[in-house]
Formats: C-alpha cells, sequence, structure tokens
C-alpha cells in the first residue's frame, strides 16, 4: 500500500476515457488506434477510422488514421515498437497496420475474401512499411507470423512458420535495409551493437513472449522488457531528429485474462523497471515519456485486509484493539476470501453453489487464479477511466480527465510535427 512504481513518482498525472465509437467497454484495437492516431474507432479496427466496415477490405482505403510512427518516420526521426506479445497483436499494430479485423496477423489469418483482394495482413504491413527508412527496432513475439509454412522454427524445431504466402518476412527484413538484423534470442539480442546495427527485428517466441515470472534469463531465452527498452533507446537515440518509441508491457493483459494476479502483477513491476531505464537514459528537458494503458481490466481489491496483509493472500482483518491479527475474514457461508478477484472470468468451480474452500490453498502461488463473480470464459476488460503518467516537455497537459485520443496530441505537439501522412517512401 506504500510502495511506488517508477511511473507513479512522475510530476504529471491524468485520467483517460478509454470507450471506443460503439463500445462502453473497447478491446486493445481501438483504444490503441487513439493513442497512436489521435482519434477514436470501433472495436477491432486498427488505424483505420470508423467509416471502415468490420472484415471488409475494400472498406480501408480512405479510412486509414496516419500513426504516431508514420508521421515520425515520415518527418526523419527514428521509429521503434517494443512488446511482450506478438508484434502483431492489436496495441503494437496499431503503430504501424491498417485493417478493418486485428486477427488478421498473417496472411493465414485473412478471410477468404481478404485473401482474394490481396489485403495485406499486419506482418507484411511491417516488413512493407512504405515511410521514411522503416521502423528501425522491432522487438517481440509472433514468429510465426513471419515465416512461411515451409520453413521450420528455429527455435521449435518441431513447428513451422504458418503464413501460406511463401514469404519469409524475416529474410525480407534483412535484405530490404542495409545494417538490418534479426534475432530470436538473448545470446543474439545481447550481442547486437546498436553502434553498427540501423534496425533490428527480434522475434523471440513463435506467438507470445513469456510472462516475466516464466521468462529463462540465458542466452538460449527471451530478453526482458526492460532489457529490450535499453537497447532500443541506445539504437534511436543515435538519430539527432527524435526518435518515437513505444513500448508494451502486454502480458499484463493476458495474465489478467486467465485470472492470474500474481503474472500480472509481476509483469507490471517489469513495466515499470523499463520505465525505470527509460528515464534513466533520457532527460526531462528533451523527452517526453508518457505511461499509460490502453484499458483496465475488471480487477478488484476488497475487504478490508489489514495493513500489510499479503496483497496475494487471504483477507485478514484487524481485531477488536484495531492492531493486525492472524484473523482471516470469511463470507456469509464462512468461506475464507482473497483480497484481489475478478468481476468476471472462467469462474473458480465450487461445491453445492458454494465458493470452493481457500481454507488450505497456497493463494500466493503463481500458478494461482482469483476467483471471478460472474463465470465467462474469459475475463473482460474493465471500462473505467485509465490513469496517464508523463514527465518532460508538454507533460504539464496531462492533466484532468481527457478523452484517451487526447494523448496522441500533447505528443505530436511536443514533437513539433504536423498531423498529415506523409508521402510514401519511394
Amino acid at each position: 500500500e506504500e510502495n511506488s512504481l517508477s511511473f507513479e513518482r512522475f510530476p504529471y498525472l491524468a485520467l483517460s476515457k478509454t470507450y471506443s465509437v460503439n463500445q462502453q467497454t473497447s478491446d486493445s484495437a481501438p483504444t490503441m488506434t487513439a493513442l497512436i492516431t489521435g482519434v477514436k474507432t470501433s472495436d477491432g479496427f486498427i488505424s483505420v477510422s470508423q467509416e471502415a466496415k468490420p472484415l471488409e477490405p475494400a472498406s480501408v482505403a480512405g479510412t486509414e488514421l496516419p500513426t504516431l510512427i508514420e508521421i515520425a518516420e515520415g518527418a526523419g526521426l527514428a521509429t521503434g515498437v517494443v512488446t511482450t506479445t506478438r508484434l502483431t497483436h492489436a496495441t503494437p499494430a496499431a503503430c504501424y497496420a491498417h485493417s478493418p479485423e486485428r486477427g488478421w496477423e498473417s496472411d493465414a489469418d485473412l478471410s477468404p475474401a481478404a485473401r482474394e483482394a490481396k489485403f495485406p495482413d499486419i506482418a507484411s504491413q511491417l516488413i512493407d512499411f512504405a515511410y521514411g527508412d522503416g521502423l528501425e527496432v522491432a522487438l517481440g513475439g509472433g514468429r510465426d507470423r513471419f515465416l512461411p509454412k515451409t520453413a521450420t522454427d528455429p527455435e521449435e524445431t518441431g513447428s513451422t512458420g504458418r503464413r501460406l504466402d511463401g514469404r519469409d518476412l524475416v529474410k525480407e527484413w534483412v535484405a530490404r535495409r542495409p545494417g538490418s538484423a534479426f534475432v530470436w534470442n538473448k545470446r543474439q539480442f545481447d550481442e547486437i551493437d546498436p553502434a553498427a546495427t540501423k534496425h533490428l527485428l527480434g522475434l523471440f517466441d513463435r506467438s507470445d513472449m513469456e510472462f516475466e515470472h516464466d521468462r529463462a534469463g540465458d542466452a538460449a531465452g527471451e530478453p526482458s522488457l526492460s532489457e529490450m527498452t535499453a537497447k532500443a533507446i541506445d539504437m534511436l537515440s543515435r538519430n539527432e531528429k527524435g526518435y518515437v518509441l513505444v513500448v508494451e508491457g502486454g502480458r499484463v493483459d493476458h495474465a489478467h485474462h486467465g485470472r492470474n494476479a500474481y503474472r500480472a502483477l509481476t509483469d507490471t513491476i517489469e513495466l515499470a523497471r523499463a520505465v525505470e531505464v527509460a528515464a534513466a537514459k533520457t532527460k526531462s528537458s528533451d523527452t517526453l515519456i508518457v505511461v499509460t494503458a490502453d484499458h483496465s481490466h475488471v480487477f478488484t481489491m476488497a475487504g478490508y485486509p489489514t495493513r500489510g496483509n499479503d496483497i496475494l493472500g487471504k483477507v485478514r482483518q484487524n481485531g477488536p484493539d484495531g492492531r493486525p491479527s492472524d484473523k482471516v475474514a470469511v463470507d456469509a457461508n464462512g468461506t475464507p476470501f482473497t483480497t484481489l478477484g475478478y468481476h468476471n472470468g472462467a469462474a473458480a468451480k465450487g461445491v453445492d453453489g458454494r465458493r470452493a474452500d481457500l481454507s488450505t490453498v497456497d493463494t500466493a502461488h503463481p500458478d494461482y487464479r482469483q476467483e471471478a463473480a460472474i463465470p465467462l470464459s474469459s475475463e473482460t476488460h474493465g471500462g473505467e477511466d485509465v490513469a496517464v503518467y508523463a514527465r518532460g516537455p508538454n507533460a504539464h497537459l496531462v492533466r484532468g480527465v481527457i478523452e484517451q485520443n487526447v494523448v496522441f496530441h500533447i505528443i505530436l505537439d511536443a514533437l513539433g510535427l504536423p498531423y498529415r501522412l506523409p508521402a510514401r517512401s519511394p
């Protein structure tokens, strides 16, 4: 209760409204689109306006929204995207792609109509990025979206890529731009010299990267989010015009969907480390850092636990004297309950309609999944406002309650760049 994460010590704070054009509670596609383009859109849409139509590739033409990454690249700045999810997942995808369906991550995921129309899948849009000289840094997971079905995965030799068009997007990344490199494990990542590498693609897992708790930090494993952030800044900061870097601790979201508070919290701590690295490597006089979420989760903290109670434990209440005690609180049926829980999700099973008895359950174990009140196949996002923390130029504009898309305009103004899609590179 007394701890502060690195970004909670930033001097400026606002609350952001995360609703999308067509839903009170949004998914990551429209919320990241709002943050990266300055325009709110409909659920499932990746950096296209509400005028596009779901799953209709022909509707995209003319609805593409300029992204902060595209604008920055067109102005000669360096750019990067770092995530612990697949690089083609909704949040990172909104930085560089335009699609009426967030699930079109590879050509194998396209609808028959989209495939017939030769609509570009999200992974191919990263490689075919047509502004400036392309992203300098792209680090995350999702390797099988970039490899053809005929290619064996370099790490999981019993698996292959999933692309049906035969394109090896990894080879294309390396071949297209001088000074490009590809890495898929921590040893290769550590060997990258930021001063000698102009474009770095890192795909550290076939799908999403590991949760921080499960991450093997050895040479064959994966780099941490903070390590990727440090490398990205070292590369991007070489550009005298400046840079834009998007860093996502995306697996916080996945742990919440699975009702696993332990992994959600440990991944949040790693995100805070990444922010701390970014703050240490930059100056608040010339670098704006904004930390926010694209949406919340239905994650609650309740039950009147005593001060200092294990946040992952069962609720212990104060005694009659108002001091901490070993007394465990129980519900109306005499069953203990935890401080943390979820409003909905794949509910834990009890007996005769009652909650499971947690008396002998280690609720602080990394694999424990908190209870949910409303049974669903998966926990959902929440619709309340989320915090926005900022330091650096224009950070003073982060205040009060703002619409989510305003964050983009604060950043763009700090960069001094016009709001328009730049000319495509020849």
